[in-house]
């Protein structure tokens, strides 16, 4: 891609780019091992180590195939397996893996596919058993099941005998699809039941933040109270698992879930929950048992989204008394929670106020818009009538890019994306 001025810099090498470019040389080092991998990276890096790689020399290309790297498309398979392509989309040729209940954790089979359709015969496979392509989610591709193939899978997804990056990649292609709208989403739903079990945070991680983009799209429906209800009952089993306080012996990852799952529970209205979080914040407040930084977040959170004006004038008193920029950054950050548009404004003018790091102004419009409907209308209307000061604050760098990405991400009706390009 040619570069015309250093402005377009940050147009070309974006997060697509690098992502994209990461998931294709991963795909690539689990195809061809470990070994040969470092032998073709180290040709590479030693042929280009005099002058820059030109398009179509950024990696080495021999070693994968071409129209991955440069198509703007993504592979899907539909499994009986074939390629979902036509006269608008190309012919891919992927390294596919195949994984069995017999063995979750090592490739059944291999095959590189390149054709529109591929018979593949699994030997000693009996019926009952599950089969899942993409093994370790190593592959640049989604897969799209059979009603009964991913039927089978729900039993592997809540007894965990399906590996947790497996499981993680499943729920995540499921999502995708559903997005896309080649799947239902009540038939993502009924496999998202199976996760009560789930004990892995990156797991989970995602699988929130699925869901939320889900909740913000139904935010705009009737729907959206039916959803908090889902997140509710799946979310629960694991937050009774962990409760409020550390475990003997617990790791990292486990305080990393417990605020996840807890701040997940309280902004969907989980009463016990609730309570919970507005007792300890209030003893928080009061200096009798201060929070735990891994803790603060979620009851800050839960205690804004429910709260009224008396819960955002403590939180911006706890702000202002913060002697640790990364308590006021936490503050920052969830203060979009509130709810009632006379507060939404409060926060908005908060975030061009001096008690607000000029970078960080950014985090707290874009809480408001990931906050509420409401709050996405009202970050909306206020980056337009501040865009001259906010615009002139940025000098049209990344920070500017980012908070229109924040306030404009989720409106979801057409009516919206009109106001958006205008």
């Amino acid at each position: 891609v040619s570069v015309g001025h250093p402005s377009e810099v940050d147009e070309i090498f974006d997060a697509i780019s690098y992502s994209k470019g990461a998931s294709v040389i991963r795909m690539l080092h689990d195809y061809i091992g470990d070994e040969d991998f470092r032998k073709g990276m180290n040709l590479y890096l030693t042929k280009f180590q005099q002058r820059n790689a030109a398009t179509g020399e950024d990696f080495p290309l021999w070693m994968v195939p071409i129209s991955i790297c440069t198509s703007e498309d993504f592979p899907l398979w539909m499994v009986p397996i074939s390629i979902c392509t036509s006269e608008d989309f190309p012919l891919w040729m992927v390294p596919i893996s195949i994984c069995t209940s017999e063995d979750p954790g090592s490739a059944k089979m291999q095959i590189l596919m390149d054709k529109p359709e591929l018979t593949v015969v699994l030997k000693d496979t009996k019926p009952e058993h599950w089969v899942k392509l993409n093994l370790g989610t190593v592959g640049f591709y989604r897969t799209q099941y059979s009603p009964a193939m991913l039927e089978s899978l729900i039993p592997a997804i809540r007894d965990l005998s399906l590996p947790p990056v497996d499981r993680l990649g499943l729920q995540n292609d499921l999502f995708s699809l559903a997005r896309a709208g080649i799947i239902s989403t009540v038939e993502v739903l009924k496999v998202m039941e199976a996760f009560v079990n789930e004990p892995n945070y990156t797991v989970w991680s995602d699988l929130s933040c699925n869901l939320g983009i889900l909740g913000t799209l139904l935010s705009h429906t009737d729907f959206h109270e039916d959803i908090q209800a889902f997140v509710r009952d799946v979310f629960s089993p694991i937050g009774e698992r962990l409760g409020w306080d550390p475990k003997p012996g617990e790791g990292h990852l486990d305080a990393l879930l417990r605020g996840l799952v807890l701040g997940k529970l309280g902004k969907a209205g989980h009463k016990a929950t609730l309570e919970e979080a507005r007792r300890r914040f209030r003893e928080h407040v009061e200096g009798k048992h201060i929070l735990s930084a891994d803790l603060r977040s979620p009851v800050y959170v839960t205690v804004l989204k429910h709260g009224d004006s008396s819960t955002l004038d403590t939180m911006l008193k706890l702000h202002k008394q913060a002697d640790m920029q990364e308590e006021k950054n936490r503050i920052e950050r969830v203060l979009g929670a509130i709810s009632q548009p006379e507060l939404i404004q409060k926060v908005l003018s908060f975030a061009l106020s001096e008690e607000v790091r000029p970078q960080d102004t950014v985090s707290v419009i874009g809480g408001v818009a990931g906050g509420s409907k409401q709050g996405r209308k009202a970050a909306w209307k206020f980056l337009r009538d501040n865009w001259e000061e906010l615009y002139n604050r940025y000098q049209g760098g990344f920070l500017i890019s980012r908070l229109i990405k924040l306030t404009v991400d989720g409106f979801a009706n057409d009516k919206m994306a009109a106001e958006v390009k205008v």
